[in-house]
């Protein structure tokens, strides 16, 4: 059965973000990805249909939905995930699995027939069934860097994502040697709550002391709209 967690986002500025990163590291521990700086760089690559469904389906709101990335951290690109993520009534749930850079490499164009016939990982085998019938092909390249927080007792991460971009050079995104549009004023920033059934109070508490309102914001669909105003 699949388990779907909250997950709550807010626009915040540079000020508030240092404020709250105070507040949350004498609370909560780093995750497992975080560098010497506390910090680490997430790349993305989405993938759509010829029908562009992932983000038409973004762009209506409709309740459910779901997305293919392939995504690695920092330059560690030896350790690579193909991910699905998909939403329902504003709830997520993720699923991911980890591929070589030969798979990624045919995912990369498609050429998915040998991966299908040889992988023992059903998210990938699924993955190139959306390939071969709906015609998956690269969209496009998100980047950020990420400060982590989580406590493992009640489940709960929070994630601090700054300096958000979009790229198009699919072919250089494990080398991450391309140029990068941002998304947002360099003033402002992401914050996401994410968590199973019920928030504790006291991080309920320190969110809502900033007056924070949570808005709906998808990397994937506003990274194909920068997209669209560069290549136009």
């Amino acid at each position: 059965m699949k388990k779907y967690r909250n997950e709550w986002k807010y626009c915040c500025l540079e000020s508030q973000l240092k404020l709250l990163d105070c507040r949350l590291k004498n609370l909560l521990k780093l995750d497992s990805h975080s560098g010497s700086n506390g910090k680490y760089v997430v790349h993305s690559l989405y993938f759509d249909d010829f029908k562009d469904r992932c983000a038409k389906e973004n762009e209506a709101g409709d309740f459910k939905r779901f997305k293919w990335r392939i995504r690695y951290y920092d330059n560690s690109y030896e350790s690579i995930h193909l991910e699905y993520k998909e939403k329902l009534f504003g709830m997520c749930y993720k699923k991911s699995c980890p591929i070589t850079k030969d798979e990624y490499s045919k995912l990369l164009v498609c050429d998915v027939l040998d991966i299908f016939w040889n992988t023992d990982k059903d998210l990938l085998k699924k993955f190139c069934i959306d390939i071969m019938n709906k015609n998956f092909t690269p969209k496009v390249i998100i980047d950020y860097e990420r400060r982590a927080y989580i406590d493992l007792n009640t489940n709960i991460r929070i994630t601090l994502d700054t300096n958000i971009s979009a790229a198009y050079n699919f072919e250089k995104f494990l080398s991450n040697d391309y140029a990068k549009y941002p998304l947002q004023d360099k003033n402002y920033h992401i914050l996401e709550v994410k968590f199973d059934d019920i928030l504790p109070g006291y991080i309920k508490n320190i969110v809502s002391s900033y007056n924070f309102i949570q808005i709906s914001f998808s990397k994937y669909y506003l990274g194909r709209k920068k997209l669209e105003e560069v290549l136009r």
